[in-house]
């Protein structure tokens, strides 16, 4: 039963990883890829994560996967907030597709 919930969770994670990549190419501007490459990267890797753990049910790989789990969930914040401001800066933006632009001079 351990398998089958591991391999729901590879296969899951794995598909979620595919949609994000599909949409960093598919996407049209810098923001919205930002956010195709942060939330469901994130997750997928997650999904992976736990499908490995799971498999493997060592304590030194559950201990790894929840240290891997954690800088990804500190880490991918960060690199998406400094893509934003890196791409707002030198002029990526499109100021119609905004309703509110905190960034603004």
């Amino acid at each position: 039963m351990i398998d089958v919930i591991a391999g729901i969770f590879l296969v899951t994670g794995a598909l979620l990883a595919l949609a994000a990549s599909i949409a960093l190419v598919r996407f049209p501007d810098v923001f919205s890829r930002m956010h195709a490459a942060t939330k469901p990267q994130t997750l997928g890797l997650i999904c992976i994560l736990v499908g490995l753990a799971l498999r493997l049910q060592t304590t030194v790989a559950t201990t790894t996967v929840l240290l891997i789990i954690a800088f990804q969930l500190l880490t991918a914040p960060v690199a998406s907030h400094m893509v934003g401001r890196a791409g707002h800066r030198i002029g990526l933006l499109d100021p119609k597709r905004l309703s509110r632009n905190d960034l603004d001079d």
